[in-house]
């Protein structure tokens, strides 16, 4: 079945189709017994009742809350699936056919667990006794086709002159976090902004599950933690790769998400000439931000809030504020820069960009105190700057 699962596939449905050749079976309709052959093609070699949903490149998210309760989402609202697991032997059957493969297990004395897919999709699980009304199967679905801020562009998650603003950021060599809340569009900006990295650098990918994918860039090299095994030994955190990283010559280090202690080595890498790095947090808001910073930061060192405060100040050009509207639709909320007060010894937020609601235009504020720079590195000429201060500013 291994080496060649098509044929599998196939011998499958030849022997359902010598049985349906019994006499017992001619009361059931062709479209049904099609329907049976599906099912239990879908059982065998698949993820039984949730093929489909898999196969379906609308579905983003398939929660399963027990056997008989399957939800998923499509464009970002919530729906429930008419589709259900025999019982919960079955549901527990899967759940042991995708964890096994990368050498994760589940139980009564280690009932929470995590794990990738091979197309890429992050799958957590959650078990009797911590989940009262079955198996909790989560599965985060990536699409295979990768978006760029053009894509985002012309979903409505901004405008041209954010495109062209946040394109600058890459070139420029900002630092940039992209922060916002769960399921806001922090990875799918994070992933298009990282396809802007010029293809000349040398660029490491640092991630809890891999998820971040690259059109057509020559040099990428991907790193992924490891959670301990069954025997509690062997986990490789984000930090550790952090640490790694620095010695691996890279021109930009990019990690999926700051989430602990690995937010100090992200900190230091910015400030030590390791700059246009990128990652994502997430927080309610660009000033949110820095207390989240601090507060990831003092999980690693006990420092003085205003040290860390004033490397957060030294290490971010850029936050980017991502929302997720009532309808499900993504977009970038706001846009900000840190600066330090040495006075009153805090991390300031200056807010440059803020929209509303995706159905409203987003407004300007003040434009970067790095403008100037993007023409005095060629990445623009004089018109071009000029003639986004007119798009930002004047329509």
């Amino acid at each position: 079945m291994r080496e060649n699962p098509q044929r599998a596939r196939n011998e499958l449905k030849s022997a359902c189709r010598q049985v349906f050749e019994d006499s017992a079976w001619s009361i059931v309709s062709e479209s049904h017994r099609a329907d049976l052959v599906e099912r239990l093609v879908d059982e065998v070699f698949g993820m039984g009742p949730l093929e489909a949903l898999l196969a379906d490149d609308e579905v983003t998210e398939i929660m399963v809350n027990g056997p008989e309760s399957v939800y998923f989402e499509r464009n970002g609202r919530i729906v429930r699936s008419g589709r259900t697991f025999s019982d919960e032997a079955s549901l527990r059957s899967l759940i042991d056919r995708i964890l096994g493969p990368v050498g994760r297990r589940v139980d009564e004395s280690s009932p929470l667990a995590n794990a990738r897919l091979p197309a890429g999709h992050r799958v957590n699980v959650v078990i009797p006794p911590l989940s009262l009304d079955g198996p909790i199967l989560t599965i985060r679905k990536f699409s295979e086709r990768v978006l760029t801020l053009d894509s985002l562009e012309s979903f409505g998650s901004f405008d041209k002159a954010m495109k062209r603003f946040l394109v600058w950021c890459v070139l420029a060599r900002k630092s940039v976090a992209v922060s916002g809340g769960t399921g806001s569009g922090k990875t799918t900006l994070l992933n298009a902004l990282s396809c802007e990295l010029p293809k000349h650098e040398r660029i490491i990918t640092i991630e809890d599950s891999a998820e971040l994918r690259f059109l057509e860039h020559p040099h990428v090299v991907r790193l992924e933690a490891r959670p301990r095994n069954a025997e509690g030994k062997g986990e490789v955190t984000i930090r550790d790769l952090v640490i790694n990283a620095l010695r691996m010559r890279p021109d930009r280090i990019v990690v999926g998400e700051c989430r602990g202690a690995e937010a100090l080595d992200m900190l230091q890498a910015m400030n030590t000439g390791h700059d246009g790095s990128l990652t994502t947090l997430h927080s309610n808001s660009s000033s949110d931000a820095v207390s989240r910073l601090v507060t990831m930061v003092r999980y690693a060192v006990d420092l003085p809030v205003d040290v860390i405060e004033a490397n957060i100040a030294s290490a971010f050009d850029v936050v980017v504020q991502t929302a997720r509207f009532m309808d499900g639709r993504r977009y970038v909320s706001e846009v900000a820069e840190f600066a330090f007060d040495r006075e009153r010894r805090l991390c300031e937020t200056k807010t440059l960009f803020e929209r509303a609601t995706p159905d409203r235009r987003g407004e300007w504020r003040q434009e970067p105190e790095w403008l100037d720079e993007v023409e005095m590195l060629g990445i623009a000429g004089r018109d071009e700057v000029d003639e986004w201060r007119r798009q930002a500013f004047c329509a």
